[in-house]
């Protein structure tokens, strides 16, 4: 109870007031957890739809966390409450052997593919002959460069995930279609159809993507080719934990099929429509047409701005708006002719590799590069190109002096493709691996089944530097100042070997390196200062573990909030971490079996880095976790007003009065809302006193 809350203990008002601010425990009985564990899953759905499909958050990621693991904590203590479509089943299962067949509804069809205007007009052309009128309406989205997908819901669950396949037959996916947030485990309607199949795309976000490249890079991985196969690959894991760890998302874009009883949409527009109110997300880039040059208008604009979205997309799908339309087209072969994609001009190049060398890692890591005849490529001069590692450039042939196809998508590090073999000479050389270092003569080793080479000299001064390049990075410890070049000259000049001798620069020292002045050094000096404030999983990240990225660096410090505790860390704890496999847990553990590196750390501890998980302050959310119906008229307050004080301050707004309303808001000229409320006995409040129990918490 809240003490001189103002309220009379024995009115409805006191009674939800006690409900708003009661500690969180776990319910004394079955029942009482039943009604709980559903509160909150539909306040985590609410907020996963906010998030991935309104892109419009109403609360904080700590106090998300925090709902999340309340429903962890209480399908614990009760598992026969557990249902397939709880938040928490997204976290993955147990790895499958292999995947079954699924048939599809429909068929998912491919695209025919437009190149210029004049192929789109001409695909006009054939859809008003066919339709014998000449006005007809057209809608265009982005054509994501992703995963097509069918999602399979019974009675609004979903219940099957599954790829496209050959388009009649896919892959039973749902485990790992289950993980991806933007996916809904049940549509958000109250009158679901009976069976519905929505269709979309699975992508990874190129944002993700790079993060992703950039993990696996200071893993010692090799990096994903382009987001597409990172995407297809991450859906078709056989373990649905893997896919779990990599922020894959979705856009809906179709409905394959509806029950007989169901009602298909009248047109595309209002199939987008649909799949929103569902709860699926949409690119929201999608335009309704009146003529074909509004669509060819609309191709220019997304071809000049491709690069502003998050995501690849490598066209326009253009599609007849109206159903029954498209039902008269119907199909040619294996293609719709009421839908066509607009293809953009790509973003490959043609040049010639000049020499394949080596850049070696802050692992060790013996990473092979092409320097190329300098190529435009997607609007941007390249002259180098990834070739990932050895086994790459063997599967492909890649020799020295090849012509070679380059391609370039967004910011991705442009790669090498394949070669022309045809535009050989015989004067192409075949790339021999280096036994040795190229930087410090070291022999070169390469693990038992992997696909790297690495240098066994731990000092090697190129490891030494990428490593130092890696803890002062933006993700890292975000140290402004200390560029590739000037930790070079560092090194040379004696100054800094490890990160830990950053910490000892004096501002002389800094002076006397080129291009530095009285207050470029004071700037970096305040710079290293602020950089030991950094949390610890930055910290952790920093260090450059093997396999340990960003993302994991997080899951360890969650579970072991110290340095000390995650130094003594057995193989088996680290492995029972969600997310951390046998791999990566035998990586820390080598790691702290180093003296170096413990050396490391205490004197990185003594400089004044953090080496201990701070807990996050939460803010404060008097309404957290309830949910709200508001019915009659507030005085000078708009209902949409109403919604969004309640919203910001952690409650939920719905529709209609149910047993898991928390109360109803009662303004004047009630409706029948209030007397089902009473049935129910959900208690009510006026919106002062609401107001009231805001301010007083705050």
């Amino acid at each position: 109870m809240i003490a001189d809350c103002g309220l009379n203990p024995n009115t409805a008002a006191c009674q939800a007031c006690c409900a708003i601010f009661a500690v969180v425990a776990i319910p004394a009985t079955r029942a009482e957890a039943a009604h709980r564990i559903e509160e909150l899953r539909h306040e985590i759905e609410y907020h996963n739809y906010r998030y991935y499909v309104l892109d419009d958050p109403v609360i904080s990621d700590q106090e998300y966390d925090r709902l999340f693991r309340e429903l962890q904590e209480l399908e614990a203590a009760f598992p026969d409450l557990i249902t397939p479509d709880s938040p928490t089943q997204r976290v993955g299962a147990e790895p499958s052997e292999a995947f079954e067949k699924v048939s599809h509804y429909t068929a998912m069809l491919s695209l025919g593919n437009a190149f210029n205007e004049q192929e789109l007009r001409a695909f006009h052309r054939r859809v008003v002959n066919l339709l014998g009128r000449s006005e007809v309406e057209y809608v265009t989205e982005p054509k994501i460069d992703g995963l097509a997908v069918a999602l399979t819901y019974e009675n609004g669950l979903f219940v099957r995930g599954a790829t496209r396949g050959n388009g009649e037959v896919g892959e039973n996916v749902t485990p790992n279609l289950k993980t991806i947030r933007a996916i809904p485990l049940r549509l958000r309607t109250s009158d679901p159809p009976r069976l519905v199949e929505a269709r979309g795309e699975v992508y990874l976000p190129l944002s993700a993507f790079r993060k992703l490249n950039e993990e696996r890079a200071a893993a010692g991985e090799p990096p994903f080719a382009n987001p597409r196969n990172a995407a297809a690959g991450t859906v078709r894991q056989l373990d649905p934990r893997v896919t779990a760890r990599r922020p894959l998302s979705f856009f809906g874009y179709g409905i394959g099929y509806i029950d007989p009883e169901g009602r298909l949409p009248e047109t595309q527009w209002r199939i987008l429509e649909q799949l929103q109110e569902w709860g699926f997300p949409t690119t929201r880039r999608q335009r309704l047409h009146q003529s074909i040059d509004s669509v060819i208008d609309y191709c220019r604009e997304w071809e000049s701005r491709r690069d502003e979205l998050d995501y690849e997309i490598d066209g326009i799908v253009v599609k007849v708006n109206r159903i029954d339309d498209q039902k008269r087209l119907g199909s040619l072969s294996r293609e719709p002719r009421w839908a066509i994609a607009y293809k953009f001009h790509s973003e490959e190049a043609v040049t010639r590799l000049l020499k394949i060398e080596i850049n070696v890692g802050r692992t060790g890591t013996l990473n092979p590069y092409a320097v190329l005849d300098p190529v435009e490529v997607g609007g941007v001069t390249v002259h180098t190109a990834t070739l990932h590692n050895e086994a790459d450039i063997r599967r492909k042939d890649i020799r020295e002096g090849d012509m070679v196809v380059i391609r370039r998508a967004g910011d991705v590090i442009p790669q090498v493709v394949r070669p022309l073999v045809e535009k050989r000479t015989g004067n192409e050389k075949v790339f021999t691996y280096p036994d040795r270092c190229p930087v410090c003569q070291a022999p070169v080793v390469r693990e038992e089944g992997g696909v790297m080479a690495y240098c066994s000299n731990r000092r090697c001064p190129a490891q030494r530097l990428e490593a130092l390049k890696h803890f002062v990075s933006r993700e890292a410890m975000d140290i402004r100042g200390l560029g590739p070049e000037t930790l070079e000259k560092l090194m040379q000049a004696g100054l800094v070997q490890d990160p830990a001798d950053l910490y000892r620069l004096r501002r002389e020292d800094i002076l006397g390196l080129p291009g530095f002045g009285e207050k470029s050094a004071d700037n970096l000096l305040r710079s290293l200062e602020e950089s030991k404030h950094r949390p610890f999983h930055r910290v952790l990240f920093a260090l450059g573990i093997r396999h340990v990225g960003a993302t994991v660096a997080r899951l360890l410090t969650r579970h072991f909030p110290d340095i000390e505790r995650l130094a003594a860390a057995t193989t088996e704890e680290l492995e029972a971490v969600p997310g951390i496999g046998p791999e990566i847990a035998r990586s820390i553990r080598a790691y702290f079996q180093h003296e170096d590196n413990i050396r490391l750390i205490r004197r990185l501890q003594e400089a004044g880095l953090r080496f201990h998980e701070e807990a996050a302050a939460r803010p404060v959310r008097p309404l957290s976790g309830k949910s709200f119906v508001i019915t009659g008229s507030l005085e000078g307050l708009s209902r949409e007003q109403a919604k969004q004080f309640i919203e910001e301050h952690g409650g939920v707004v719905r529709d209609s009065v149910s047993r898991n309303t928390d109360y109803l808001i009662v303004g004047a000229n009630p409706g029948s809302k209030l007397e089902k409320a009473r049935s129910l006995g959900v208690p009510t409040l006026t919106w002062d006193e609401l107001v009231k129990l805001v301010n007083q918490s705050s």
